[in-house]
């Protein structure tokens, strides 16, 4: 009987390398995922693995905090993480996934679809069925998925098929379904503060195993507005720059010389709407401060023309008349020059608008009358009121009794304007600002209810 041969380990890695099989994807997996963790960005090599290795958001994960409870006893419901780049929402994820024993399921909204959604929920009912285990699906970027993609995770979230992470920088009462929202707990993140990015330099000086220069851990906090992320990409960056064991300042300049503005898109609500207060609040310094943040952040400027003309009546109104003028005018010049240049156009109208005098008459006294219109019976138009030039209108009394004002000397007369029901009902409520009192003391004076 022919003997055998006995296959060389050479032989064997072939075979288990080229034959499709667990081994092999095994052995794949554990590769890329070597590699992958090598080759990773720094932010990303150093994400804590516990709740306890976090820094920042103590106000959600300090021992007896509520989601610290929840994670700690693996009893998470559905919970919508909102706040900043950089706050810690996929690193949250992350840990939960090393705590929990429920499935975990990764997902980014950018890329996927409904199908991918469907597929999921296919799987955790299959898995809660079969175990008895629950499934968790991490949705990063959660506000890019549109109305019907959420829809389709509506029931498994209602009938506790699936938990969902949803994680988004955007508020999510303007880009979550709301009756996805009323099925999460919302959790928000803050931008961490100097001293925890602060700690998390450090952290980075003893992993990287270099010094720096003792300005250079404040100077990229400084920078990165609360966002740990940015400041571990600016650092790295920096550290290879630097080539030696020591970073400096330089360094850091260079690997930050272009500072981004974050602008997600309630950013954007939030610092029109400081924008707008700060200029009626007659704060010049502060109104120009948020102009130059809207303009660095690439927001339209005929947007925030347009945003001057309304504040223009709004706020400034009777006050100082011409402020509508120059608030136009802006506009205009957005519209003709363009940026950057028209952005000298737009400060001029701030600082206009900011240090004129303030009235809100005009809102509150259209305001008034639109009350009227809405709560009281419509009336019919005073006869003398109603148009007389077409044939028949003088038969049915039109015009009768109308007053011309042009043939008083005044320029003035004294009749009703307004359905019988209404006269005498004030509107207009002048404020004592600016320019307003001296308009409505001549106004009354033409009229006879003033003195000379």
């Amino acid at each position: 009987m022919e003997k055998r041969a006995r296959p060389d380990l050479c032989e064997i890695l072939d075979r288990v390398l080229n034959e499709p099989g667990p081994v092999t994807d095994d052995l794949f997996t554990a590769s890329l995922n070597e590699r992958l963790a090598a080759q990773a960005p720094l932010a990303a090599r150093m994400r804590p693995r516990s709740l306890d290795e976090m820094v920042g958001q103590s106000h959600l994960i300090a021992p007896g905090r509520p989601l610290r409870a929840l994670i700690d006893s693996d009893r998470l419901s559905s919970v919508i993480l909102w706040g900043p780049p950089g706050t810690g929402k996929t690193t949250l994820a992350q840990v939960i996934a090393g705590a929990t024993k429920k499935a975990f399921v990764p997902m980014s909204a950018v890329t996927a679809g409904v199908k991918d959604v469907r597929d999921t929920v296919a799987g955790a009912r299959q898995l809660l069925a079969e175990q008895g285990r629950g499934t968790i699906l991490f949705l990063d970027e959660v506000h890019r998925f549109n109305k019907s993609q959420q829809d389709a995770l509506l029931p498994s979230v209602e009938d506790g098929t699936l938990v969902l992470i949803g994680a988004t920088t955007e508020n999510p009462f303007f880009s979550v379904n709301a009756p996805l929202l009323s099925r999460s707990s919302l959790f928000r993140l803050e931008p961490l503060d100097d001293s925890e990015l602060t700690e998390i330099m450090e952290r980075a000086l003893v992993r990287e195993g270099v010094s720096a220069e003792p300005d250079v851990v404040a100077t990229v906090v400084g920078l990165v507005d609360g966002d740990a992320r940015a400041a571990l990409t600016t650092f790295e960056v920096a550290v290879v720059i630097a080539a030696g064991p020591k970073v400096t300042g330089a360094d850091v300049e260079m690997a930050r010389n272009a500072r981004a503005i974050r602008y997600e898109e309630d950013d954007h609500y939030d610092v029109v709407s400081a924008f707008i207060k700060s200029i009626r609040g007659s704060d010049v310094d502060a109104s120009l401060y948020w102009l130059a943040r809207m303009l660095a952040a690439g927001e339209d400027a005929r947007f925030v023309a347009r945003r001057l003309v309304i504040l223009a009546s709004e706020d400034v109104g009777m006050a100082d008349p011409t402020a509508l003028l120059i608030a136009d005018a802006a506009a205009r010049a957005v519209e003709f020059v363009g940026l950057p240049e028209a952005q000298l156009n737009l400060a001029q109208a701030v600082i206009h608008l900011a240090s004129a005098p303030k009235s809100n008459s005009v809102i509150t006294s259209l305001s008034a009358a639109q009350a009227d219109v809405a709560d009281q019976p419509a009336g019919q138009v005073p006869a003398h009121l109603r148009d007389a030039h077409y044939r028949g209108a003088a038969r049915l009394g039109h015009g009768k009794g109308y007053q011309y004002p042009h043939d008083d000397d005044r320029g003035w007369v004294k009749q009703e304007y307004r359905p019988q029901h209404l006269e005498g009902r004030p509107y207009y409520e002048p404020s004592s600002h600016g320019d307003e009192p001296d308009r409505v003391a001549r106004w009354l004076r033409d009229r006879g209810y003033g003195g000379g």
